[in-house]
């Protein structure tokens, strides 16, 4: 069975599925079968991230009609040297929107063929971010190093513990750390985050400019072969998910 992992947040705009589709291309390059769900059924932009909005054929609901097979619903990603598939869970043509019993159904039957399933949450907290974590056991939230996003972070670990994910199994990704604004106190620093959300950190991801250039082709800034400090992160973030005792880069050194 796969592990299933919520990518979420609360706060929008932090860099969710920046994170989901870079991690889903280094778990796929790392050996592993992996599935990326777009859980935002009104805005999705996954397949934005990985270049595949031109592919896309039938939708879950086409699936849960009985129109087609649940494995004609996945897209798999030609330009990434693994097993990387994604699943978009686009509101349907009458606005339909898919229930809780439905993503379980559909990830019940096919969490059998993959290692990873990366599940991409809307920004919120309401019913699309509900959906998001149905089917959930481990959590990835990413937060940015501002007051608004941590304190959406902390509201969103506490409804993830209700929702009885352990706390063990949610850890934090922090992401556009600037290390010149936190050495001149204009910036939230990654300890204080850590000592104010009381959760394991898995990976700090440096801000870049580069990043807008990679969404805007589609392609995965991972997939860029260089040494950049930000494919770096979440290389390593990659690594650590498969159990590896990755030290943390030391950003100020290199920045």
């Amino acid at each position: 069975m796969a592990r299933t992992i919520v990518v979420t947040s609360g706060k929008g705009g932090v860099g969710k599925t920046m994170v989901t589709a870079n991690l889903g291309v280094c778990l796929s390059e790392l050996g592993s079968k992996v599935l990326l769900i777009d859980a935002d059924t009104g805005l999705r932009n996954l397949d934005l991230m990985l270049g595949l909005e031109n592919r896309i054929v039938f939708n879950c609901f086409d699936f849960l009609d009985g129109k087609c097979t649940i494995e004609q619903t996945l897209v798999r990603d030609k330009q990434t040297d693994g097993d990387l598939l994604l699943l978009s869970l686009t509101r349907g043509k009458d606005d339909r929107e898919i229930t809780e019993d439905e993503i379980e159904n559909i990830v019940s039957q096919i969490s059998g063929k993959f290692d990873y399933i990366l599940v991409d949450s809307p920004a919120g907290i309401e019913e699309g971010f509900k959906i998001a974590i149905k089917t959930a056991d481990e959590a990835l939230v990413v937060i940015t190093p501002e007051l608004a996003s941590i304190r959406d972070a902390d509201k969103v670990i506490g409804l993830l513990l209700a929702k009885n994910i352990k706390q063990e199994n949610i850890n934090l990704i922090i992401n556009r750390v600037r290390p010149e604004m936190v050495q001149r106190n204009n910036m939230i620093s990654v300890d204080d985050i850590v000592d104010i959300l009381s959760t394991n950190i898995i990976g700090v991801i440096p801000d870049d400019k580069n990043i807008i250039i990679s969404t805007n082709r589609g392609e995965p800034i991972v997939k860029d072969r260089g040494k950049s400090l930000i494919s770096q992160s979440l290389k390593d973030i990659g690594r650590r998910l498969k159990g590896e005792d990755i030290p943390f880069l030391d950003l100020e050194a290199n920045w």
